[in-house]
C-alpha cells in the first residue's frame, strides 16, 4: 500500500468514526435526562445474580430492566445502563480507563447530563492507622500518587522514612478537594449507617494486625482523603508516603484509602466544570500494609492477583462481598437523596 492509499484509508476510518459518533446527535429536548451517573470500575462475572463486583448491587437495584447503550470511545464491551434517570457505566480500572470512559459517556449527545451528579463507587485498600476492612469512606479530597518523584528505599542515603518527593510542577493535576458543602451533606446523611463485617474478617484483623489499636472495632462510615495510583502499592514505606502527601497538600481530612482512579476523575470533572457535582464513595477490602507474616511474593508472585472471592484470601479475608453490601447501603442513601432533590 502506498503512503497516499494509507492516508486515504485512515481518513475513511476517521470519517466513519465521526459519522458513527454523530449518529447519536439529538436535539436537547429529546435527550435522555440523567440525574445520577454511577462509575464502578470493574465487575466480577455477570452484572447480576452472582458474586458481586463494584457494580452489581447498584445495577440490580437501579438499572436492571432499563436500557443498555453502546458508548463510542468507551471501555470495550461495556454498556451504559439507564433506568429512571440513573445511569451506570463500568469504566475499567486505572486512571486512563476511568477518565476516557467518563468523557466518552458525558460526550454522548443522546443523554442530558446538565444536572447529573457523578458518583464514583468502588473498593479500596485502607489506612492501617485509622480504618478496618469493611469501612466505607466519603472522600473529601483526592491525591494522585503517581505525580511527583518516587525513589526506591534502597537508594536513600539518609534515615528518611518516605520515598516520595513533591514537585510543584504537577500540583495542578495532583490534588483536588471536592465540594465541601456537598460532601458535608453526604456525610450527615450516611454517617450513622450500620455496616457489617464477618467473623473471619474479625479473626483476620485481630491476628494479622494485632499491633493496631483499631483492628477489632466494627466497620463504620468515615470522612477522609484518598490517594489514587495506577501503581497498586502496599507496605509501610508507601503508607508513610500517603501520609506525607496528605500533609504536603494540606488535605482537609486524614488519609483513609488508596485506589486507582478518583484523583484523575476529579481533575477531569474539574476541567469541564462538574467537580462540584462529584461524590466519591469507597469501601475497604484490604489494608495498605502487609499483614503479619505475609510477603509481596506470597501475594503477587507468579502474577497472582488480589483474592477478591467469597472463600477469602491472604489479602482480603472474606470481606469483599460484605464490603460491597456496605458500599451499597451507603451509596443507595446518596442516590435516593439525589433523586429526591435533597442532595
Amino acid at each position: 500500500m502506498s503512503h497516499t492509499q494509507e492516508n486515504i484509508s485512515r481518513a475513511d476510518i476517521n470519517r466513519n468514526n465521526t459519522q458513527e459518533l454523530r449518529q447519536t446527535d439529538h436535539p436537547a429536548q429529546k435527550r435522555i435526562p440523567v440525574s445520577v451517573l454511577l462509575l464502578p470500575k470493574f465487575e466480577n462475572g455477570e452484572m447480576a445474580d452472582d458474586f458481586p463486583g463494584e457494580a452489581q448491587y447498584f445495577y440490580e437495584n437501579y438499572c436492571r430492566g432499563g436500557d443498555a447503550y453502546s458508548i463510542f470511545g468507551g471501555y470495550e464491551g461495556n454498556k451504559l445502563y439507564v433506568r429512571d434517570s440513573v445511569a451506570l457505566y463500568v469504566t475499567g480500572c486505572g486512571k486512563v480507563n476511568a477518565v476516557l470512559s467518563l468523557l466518552a459517556v458525558l460526550q454522548d449527545s443522546r443523554f442530558d447530563f446538565s444536572d447529573a451528579v457523578v458518583i464514583s463507587i468502588g473498593c479500596a485498600g485502607s489506612s492501617v492507622e485509622n480504618t478496618v476492612m469493611g469501612d466505607v469512606f466519603v472522600i473529601t479530597a483526592a491525591i494522585d500518587y503517581d505525580l511527583g518523584h518516587h525513589a526506591d528505599a534502597r537508594e536513600l542515603t539518609t534515615d528518611r522514612q518516605t520515598t516520595w518527593f513533591r514537585n510543584s510542577i504537577y500540583d495542578n493535576s495532583a490534588f483536588r478537594c471536592l465540594n465541601t458543602e456537598r460532601t458535608e451533606k453526604v456525610w450527615q446523611l450516611v454517617k450513622d449507617t450500620v455496616l457489617q463485617t464477618t467473623d473471619k474478617t474479625r479473626t483476620y484483623m485481630a491476628s494479622s494486625f494485632n499491633n493496631v489499636p483499631l483492628a477489632l472495632r466494627e466497620p463504620q462510615v468515615l470522612l477522609g482523603t484518598t490517594v489514587s495510583g495506577d501503581n497498586y502499592w502496599k507496605g509501610s514505606y508507601d503508607h508513610r508516603n500517603a501520609l506525607a502527601m496528605v500533609a504536603s497538600y494540606r488535605a482537609p481530612h486524614p488519609f483513609v484509602c488508596a485506589e486507582m482512579e478518583d484523583a484523575a476523575l476529579a481533575v477531569a470533572l474539574d476541567r469541564i466544570g462538574m467537580l462540584d457535582r462529584f461524590i466519591i464513595l469507597r469501601a475497604s477490602v484490604n489494608m495498605d500494609v502487609f499483614a503479619d507474616g505475609i510477603t509481596p511474593e506470597m501475594l503477587w508472585g507468579t502474577n497472582k492477583g488480589a483474592a477478591f472471592d467469597s472463600d477469602g484470601g491472604l489479602e482480603s479475608g472474606d470481606i469483599f462481598a460484605t464490603a460491597m453490601e456496605n458500599l451499597f447501603k451507603v451509596g443507595s442513601k446518596v442516590i435516593d437523596a439525589v433523586l429526591a432533590g435533597t442532595q
